[in-house]
């Protein structure tokens, strides 16, 4: 009796490719503050929804994501981005 998740389907003859990893964009270009007031930069790290994208998604260092959290949220206090998008 075979099982199910044993069966190979079309997709196993392809071998697996790693994905690239991703480069923290703050440390290519050597930035070691990412400014607030630089609306544009902070939108990067934003979602549609108006969410923080996590580490995986932007591929910032764990460094540089606190530092875009704590832009981010200051942009947010003095109303230059929104909380949430309607």
């Amino acid at each position: 009796m075979l099982d199910k998740r044993n069966k190979k389907g079309p997709k196993s003859d392809k071998p697996f490719r790693k994905p690239r990893k991703k480069v923290c964009t703050l440390c290519v270009e050597k930035q070691d503050e990412l400014d607030y007031k630089d609306v544009e930069k902070v939108k990067k790290f934003i979602s549609d929804k108006g969410k923080i994208l996590p580490r995986r998604v932007t591929g910032t260092c764990a460094k540089h994501q606190r530092k875009v959290v704590e832009a981010i949220s200051r942009t947010r206090h003095i109303a230059l981005i929104p909380y949430s998008v309607q």
